[in-house]
């Protein structure tokens, strides 16, 4: 007995169809996938061991764009997903230096594909390596081969080419810097075509007022905002010092204990007013892919909350996590929008606020709507996990009955 016959054409269809977009349902958040494909934009197919939920399901990897409710507010107004050590992907085996790079990941997909999903805050390390600017993840102010990933020229274009294809997006890179050769960050930065978009230090408020408005830099096309941790940048190669101008907690397991959010060494604690814009880290000291579901759901949440009712209660600009696509439903993407609604219109949720209208004026929430049916009685539509599952199923019975077919003397 061989598995094969001329039934075998039909077989391969029915397989290519049920991974094609001719079976996609385009499901919501919380319904159940396959694959990617089966979900609206926005959202992917996983599953989260962490927190013992193993079906596969749709959850989100995108903010809402925050900007589609007015651009006329203070930047500090604002919130932004943030990825920590955007540099450092899974799947780079070895540096570019040929050599293999043992450093720990923290993130699952390249710079631009963050950018192209709403991420706008970028954390890099940045050294002094092989008589250029490397980004690494080292220790003790050093980078070595085994350490380095790529040069920071490559990836400083790459945020140059969004930002010319995206000209009304506004981007923030906060430097973990180990940069000793004079001048050598203006000079990559010049190097890479951002010069052009770089907002200067003489905009930034320095005593906790207001930001500029976001309408205002965009006009402006002062649509970069680079933070430096050397404070002696600021003057010598007009880099912002960052914590002159942010509050920023913990980052660790300091920073990811409940009911607590102590500000990092080098910051003014949390509830200090004169630093304008306020930035929450919730990630390991190691990044650990698997747990990152778990960390990024309902934890991530809550220390949001804590974080701002320790911040003279404001709400996080940045909020910077690992592997930003993993979660066990909205994630990431929803604890920036939370932070957006309420620092853009007072509201529970962005969805609800009016656009362009007067801070604490929501919309009224609207019902869920019932479940469509079909002559057969099975439930469709894009929020509707049971009518993917049977349709599913019923691919999954033809598939089998082909097989058995095919298999048979």
């Amino acid at each position: 007995m061989r598995c094969y016959s001329s039934n075998s054409t039909p077989l391969i269809l029915v397989l290519c169809l049920l991974c094609s977009p001719i079976l996609s349902l385009a499901a919501s958040q919380g319904s159940s996938c396959v694959i990617n494909r089966n979900c609206n934009s926005g959202l992917h197919c996983e599953t989260c061991m962490a927190n013992r939920n193993i079906k596969p399901r749709c959850t989100r990897i995108q903010p809402s764009d925050p900007k589609s409710k007015g651009t006329d507010l203070p930047f500090n107004r604002y919130t932004w997903l943030t990825t920590h050590n955007s540099f450092a992907r899974l799947g780079q085996i070895r540096s570019k230096t040929g050599t293999p790079n043992v450093a720990p990941r923290n993130q699952q997909d390249t710079i631009t594909q963050q950018l192209n999903n709403g991420v706008r805050g970028l954390m890099l390390d940045m050294y002094d390596f092989l008589n250029d600017i490397w980004l690494c993840h080292s220790y003790g102010g050093n980078c070595y081969n085994y350490t380095a990933f790529v040069p920071a020229l490559g990836v400083l274009k790459e945020i140059n080419v969004f930002l010319e294809a995206n000209p009304s997006e506004v981007i923030t890179i906060f430097i973990e810097d180990y940069v000793t050769s004079p001048m050598g960050l203006p000079k990559v930065f010049n190097e890479s075509g951002l010069m052009k978009y770089w907002f200067p230090v003489s905009r930034m408020p320095k005593n906790g007022g207001d930001w500029p408005l976001l309408s205002d830099m965009i006009k402006s096309n002062q649509r970069l905002l680079v933070f430096t941790s050397k404070s002696w940048k600021e003057n010598k190669e007009g880099i912002a010092y960052e914590w002159t101008y942010v509050v920023e907690n913990q980052y660790g397991k300091g920073g990811m204990n409940a009911g607590s959010c102590p500000n990092r060494a080098e910051s003014a604690p949390m509830s200090t007013t004169s630093r304008s814009l306020v930035l929450v880290n919730y990630f390991p000291d190691i990044p650990d892919f698997a747990t990152a579901c778990k960390h990024n759901s309902a934890p991530l949440l809550d220390m949001l909350n804590t974080c701002h009712n320790l911040s003279a209660n404001r709400w996080a600009n940045f909020i910077a996590v690992d592997f930003y696509k993993r979660s066990d439903g909205g994630g990431a993407a929803e604890a920036t929008d939370v932070a957006n609604a309420h620092l853009i219109c007072g509201c529970n949720k962005l969805s609800l606020c009016k656009d362009n209208s007067t801070f604490g004026v929501c919309e009224a929430q609207a019902k869920p709507s019932p479940p469509t049916s079909t002559s057969t009685g099975i439930l469709t539509g894009p929020s509707s996990s049971s009518g993917f599952m049977l349709k599913s199923w019923l691919v999954l019975i033809v598939v089998n009955s082909m097989l058995v077919n095919a298999c048979s003397l």
